[in-house]
């Protein structure tokens, strides 16, 4: 309202001096006016009426301008006609004035008009630009200036006088400086350091403010851009990284990738990765880096045992001018896997362990360790053989190995002992140590024989000084604890034993058994005696053997005649040359038979005995003289003289016999008897016994003859009825004894007698002849009756051992065990026996010999039972062979018959 006022004063003031001094009529406008607005009273000014305007036809005239004002026709008013915009018309001049011509015809005149047009603040202040980007280093230093270019305000006066502000910074300052009253000099001024990391474009906005009232302003943004300096180094996203990884892992296995950034820019920022250390130092290659990417790879195998944790020191450093460096560090935790087998050591032996050893004893110290950790290193231990032996954990890791049981060294001279210990890992690890363990020898084992009853056989006649036999006594102790000497033990037997030490010695050192003298049958057949064996260990310990030393009989006695049976004074013959003295043979034998004797009479029986014994004593008789066919003949076995064939009288009143009694040994000896046979007429009745030598029988003698004949056949069958009945009860006698014997063997414990691997054989031997037979490995045994002949045996000799020292842990083979069994033979081994000695006449020899040979060959594919059973069947088929024998053999219907079973009588 106030520039109204002001307009319209200033008109009349113009209006004023127009009147008082006739000038141009002026007129002050201001800008932005809007149209129609009056501006003056040009008519009235001018002094014109106002109806006369449109008769003077008054017109406005602008000089080279458009001119934004018209004159009213009603009122003739200078009134705004379109915008005025004082810029527009003048720009920056000022005053802004509008020289104007009013035309007036009738008369023609010219008024001058000057429109001034006033300023008003329509124009805000204007930056050449709405944003400016300015680059600064990092690195200026404060107070640096950086020139701006100002804003322009289109307006003048006060309205055009411009003030700066710049928006909040603690980096950045404006500084307006005025080089005169219209120009300023504009400059940003740094006033804090820069640091591109934290801020890496500064937006500023710089206001300009006129001095219009009310104000206008004008705005320009500043965009700073920090230009990087080298001024950081890398940095890791982690000071220390922290990795566990499997001590199993293959080389080439990722452990870590690390990062580091740099917040610089360009060059600045690019990193490259090392690796600057490695704890432990000792450690090397065992990890690798790649420099562009930060991955830390396996190169080596790790091993948790060794190394448990790992300490890698890595560097980053960037590409700068200088380069920049940063660090971390990366703890490698190693885990670990069951890779390592317990281990076992032994830290003290104590060996040899004494076989005497208490139970407890302390054998060996061990120490069992696991290098792994957790259940891994978690170890059991055991010791295997569980027996004897034992751990007994002390402390943790820390075993003794004990003894639980007692020792033998003769049953285990040296232990293998393992000691196994197993982890806790899943799948376990296993370890194991062997240990050596000797046992030491204690003198507790007594020397014992091989055999309790050595059955040995030395030949008759031997060489003194020959070797026996070798005995072994095996102590199972070491050293001088095992080392046997042999003795023979005097007077262990009792009194009925003979003195030993007369026949043999044993040699201490090796157990040979010598033969200090020749031995005699017929002096000493069997010797017993006992053998020591004492050890050299404290105290000594002893064993003893009972030796049974049997004779075996040579052929150094040739037979010898008996006399007569009814006894009496002659003069003998002397025996065979090169026989030992014995009974005198009678010079000559008599005896007589009577013409008409039918044959198979027995006339005379020649009596002879041999010292010897078994085959050596087995006699035969045959007739020398006279040869060719007599009318007498010999029995080959009983020596029985009997008729061949009836007697005649052309056979002479005397026969002279020349009869040779021979043994079957090897040589054989003989000696040879000469028997006298007178013939005559009734000589019968005593034919059958009368066999003389100086007897008072005298020469021959005529009987009466068919009495005589009579009384002699009565005499003859009463004789042979008495001796069938005594051998019909002495048959059934041994029928019952031979059950008694088969209940026995069959209930009751078997005896034997020892025999060494040779063959043995069966002898039998009586008055009246021997026989033998030999089996491989037989046991039957027989002893025949009469003086001098109940010791006969069978046996296998103990052959002398080979010359040497028998080696001492390779004892002799025990000699096989004789079981007695009647007419049979088989061998069973089995420990020495004393044998029971089965006794049975010389008969059933003579007959069980031919079932023996024929049982033999068989009886080695027969078991021990079947064997029994066999060879008692075999004894009933003897005695029922036996007793059918006697019939024929006592009605004298077989000859050859008839001269064995006579011998049965006559042992009968």
């Amino acid at each position: 309202m106030g520039v109204w006022v002001r307009a319209v004063l200033r008109l009349l003031v113009l209006q004023a001096a127009w009147a008082l001094g006739g000038g141009p009529v002026r007129y002050s406008v201001p800008e932005e006016a809007k149209g129609g607005t009056v501006v003056g009273r040009l008519a009235q000014d001018l002094g014109l009426e106002a109806g006369e305007l449109e008769a003077r036809r008054l017109r406005l005239v602008a000089k080279g301008r458009r001119a934004s004002v018209e004159v009213s026709g009603a009122s003739g008013a200078l009134v705004v006609s379109s915008r005025l915009d004082r810029e527009e018309l003048c720009g920056k001049s000022a005053p802004c004035a509008l020289r104007l011509e009013v035309l007036v015809e009738r008369p023609l005149r010219v008024f001058h008009v000057e429109l001034e047009v006033t300023d008003i603040n329509d124009n805000a202040p204007l930056f050449p630009a709405d944003r400016k980007n300015l680059s600064v280093a990092e690195s200026a230093l404060p107070g640096s200036r950086f020139p701006l270019e100002g804003a322009s305000d289109a307006d003048v006066g006060a309205n055009a006088q411009l003030s700066y502000t710049l928006s909040p910074s603690e980096h950045f300052a404006l500084d307006v400086k005025s080089a005169n009253e219209n120009r300023k000099s504009l400059f940003l001024v740094l006033s804090k350091a820069l640091d591109r990391e934290s801020m890496a474009v500064h937006r500023l906005l710089v206001t300009a403010r006129d001095g219009g009232r009310p104000s206008l302003s004008g705005t320009m943004e500043l965009v700073i851009s920090v230009l990087d300096a080298n001024d950081n180094a890398p940095e890791f996203n982690q000071s220390v990284y922290k990795v566990q990884l499997s001590e199993s892992a293959a080389e080439g296995t990722l452990v870590v990738r690390v990062s580091a950034t740099d917040r610089d820019e360009g060059p600045n920022e690019e990193v490259c990765y090392d690796i600057v250390s490695l704890v432990p130092s000792t450690v090397k290659d065992v990890f690798t880096v790649n420099p562009s990417t930060g991955e830390i790879r396996l190169t080596a195998p790790l091993d948790y045992e060794d190394v448990r944790l790992y300490e890698i020191q890595v560097e980053a450093k960037d590409r700068g001018t200088p380069p920049l460096s940063g660090h971390c560090s990366v703890l490698l935790e190693v885990v670990d896997v069951n890779d390592n087998a317990p281990e076992v050591w032994v830290t003290s032996l104590s060996v040899p362990v004494p076989e005497d050893a208490a139970v407890g004893t302390v054998v060996a110290l061990l120490s069992v360790s696991d290098r792994d950790s957790g259940a891994n290193g978690r170890v059991r231990c055991a010791v295997w053989p569980a027996a004897p032996f034992g751990l007994v954990a002390t402390f943790e890791g820390s075993y003794s190995l004990v003894l639980r049981e007692a020792l033998d060294r003769e049953r285990v001279a040296e232990y293998e002992v393992e000691v196994r210990a197993e982890d806790g890992g899943a799948p376990a690890l296993r370890g194991s140590r062997g240990l050596r363990v000797p046992v030491s020898d204690v003198n507790d084992n007594a020397p014992a024989f091989a055999q309790a009853v050595y059955t040995v056989l030395a030949r008759e006649n031997n060489a003194a000084g020959a070797e026996l036999a070798r005995l072994w006594a095996r102590d199972p102790d070491e050293a001088g604890n095992g080392r046997v000497r042999y003795s023979v033990a005097e007077g262990a037997g009792g009194a009925s034993w003979r003195s030993a030490s007369r026949y043999v010695s044993v040699e201490a050192e090796s157990g040979r058994l010598w033969a200090l003298q020749p031995f005699d049958y017929e002096e000493v057949q069997v010797l017993q005696f006992e053998v020591r064996a004492v050890d050299a260990g404290e105290p000594a310990l002893c064993g003893n053997a009972t030796v049974q030393l049997f004779v075996v009989d040579e052929n150094d006695n040739a037979p010898a005649l008996l006399p007569p049976a009814g006894g009496g004074a002659g003069p003998w013959a002397g025996g065979a040359a090169g026989s030992r003295p014995g009974p005198a043979s009678p010079a000559s034998l008599w005896a007589w038979a009577a013409w008409g004797a039918p044959a198979g009479q027995v006339v005379a029986k020649i009596r002879a005995v041999d010292a010897d014994s078994g085959y050596n004593a087995w006699l035969r008789y045959e007739l020398r003289e006279p040869r060719g066919k007599g009318p007498f003949r010999v029995g080959l076995y009983s020596g029985e003289v009997s008729t061949a064939r009836a007697l005649e009288e052309a056979d002479g009143a005397r026969q002279t016999l020349v009869i040779v009694v021979r043994d079957h040994g090897e040589p054989a000896r003989s000696t040879t008897a000469t028997l006298s046979v007178s013939l005559g007429e009734g000589a019968a009745g005593a034919g059958a016994g009368a066999v003389g030598a100086g007897s008072s029988v005298p020469g021959p003698r005529r009987a009466a003859g068919g009495e005589g004949g009579a009384e002699a056949a009565v005499a003859v069958a009463a004789t042979t009825n008495v001796w069938l009945v005594v051998a019909i009860c002495a048959v059934s006698s041994l029928f019952l004894l031979a059950v008694v014997l088969y209940g026995a063997s069959r209930w009751a414990p078997r005896a034997a007698v020892l025999s060494g691997p040779g063959p043995a054989t069966l002898v039998c031997a009586s008055e009246v002849g021997s026989w033998s037979y030999s089996q491989r490995q037989s046991r039957s045994l027989c002893v025949a009756d009469g003086a001098g002949k109940s010791d006969l045996m069978v046996f296998s000799p103990n052959l002398p051992p080979p010359a040497g020292p028998a080696p001492k842990e390779t004892p002799p083979d025990p000699p096989a065990l004789l079981d007695t069994v009647s007419g049979t033979s088989f061998s069973t081994p089995s420990p020495l026996r004393v044998s029971r000695h089965l006794f049975l006449p010389s008969c059933l020899c003579l007959s069980a010999a031919p079932l023996a040979a024929g049982l033999g060959p068989r009886a080695s594919g027969l078991g021990p039972r079947r064997l029994r059973v066999a060879g008692t069947r075999q004894v009933f088929a003897l005695w029922l062979l036996t007793a059918l024998s006697l019939v024929p053999a006592f009605a004298g219907r077989c000859s050859q018959t008839s001269e064995v079973l006579r011998a049965l009588r006559d042992v009968v």
